[in-house]
């Protein structure tokens, strides 16, 4: 009977527990202008497959207005911001990206803006707004403004530097995964990372290349330090091994007297 009881209890738990637990909350734009067609509805479509989306990153981080309130989602006494003029997405995006903003006004790319330049949604898109990575440097994107030939030497020079960064980190993850300590390490690419990221609005093809030898320097750098743990970890092996052999010749010594010492007897 007792145990009936207890199985009963926990079994009500069970049912309860999705109940109890607080609903994530509805973002009314995406409910309301996702059901939509056309141009009202394709800014969700392809939000969805964004990193912003990706990260959790909806339509009030970036637009504001009231998420709950479908009535008074778009009142600028929200804080409601609508979509920027051209000559204010630099600083728009950078209210989040504040370095990459930097790196793009200090560019030919943000010292032309307003005068028919490149914006931030121009490469990275505005809804549908894609990671940071070589792929956004293609001659689809590039061709809108320009030949692709300088772009393809800078995207060139930065191909090797990229392909090691991501090399590194998935060494740093897999000793970190085995339960090493790998702050620094994640600190050290983390500097490196955001140093390389700077190159993506630069169009000085010879300063692309000079800052990639040396942002190359310091990865091999984190490759050193990479190349001790592994070393570490296959002397810890080694002294393993030998371990359990000495403990195997030991109690193979041990039987082997236990027996000549039954046989006497």
């Amino acid at each position: 009977m007792l145990r009936a009881t207890r199985a009963t209890v926990i079994l009500f738990l069970i049912l309860m527990v999705p109940a109890l637990a607080p609903a994530q909350e509805e973002i009314v734009c995406i409910s309301c202008h996702g059901t939509l067609p056309g141009k009202l509805g394709e800014p969700v479509k392809l939000w969805k497959g964004s990193i912003h989306a990706e990260n959790g990153i909806a339509c009030p981080s970036c637009h504001g207005g009231d998420p709950r309130d479908m009535a008074n989602a778009m009142k600028p006494e929200r804080g409601f911001l609508g979509a920027p003029k051209e000559t204010d997405i630099p600083a728009f995006c950078g209210r989040c990206h504040i370095g990459v903003e930097k790196d793009y006004l200090q560019s030919a790319h943000g010292k032309a803006l307003g005068m028919g330049g490149p914006t931030c949604v121009t490469c990275h898109g505005n809804h549908l707004v894609v990671r940071a990575s070589l792929d956004i440097i293609n001659e689809k994107t590039c061709s809108q403004c320009h030949g692709f030939e300088r772009a393809r030497i800078i995207r060139e020079a930065m191909a090797q530097t990229e392909s090691h960064i991501v090399a590194i980190d998935a060494g740093i993850n897999r000793y970190k995964g085995m339960g090493i300590d790998t702050e620094k390490l994640e600190k050290g690419l983390f500097a490196v990372r955001n140093r390389f990221h700077t190159l993506f609005h630069n169009v000085n093809v010879e300063m692309v290349k000079n800052e990639a030898v040396g942002i190359n320097a310091d990865l091999g750098k984190l490759d050193s330090t990479l190349a001790k743990i592994a070393e570490d970890l296959d002397r810890r092996k080694i002294i393993g091994a030998g371990a359990v052999g000495l403990a195997l010749l030991a109690a193979l010594i041990l039987y082997l007297l236990k027996r000549s010492y039954d046989r006497e007897e």
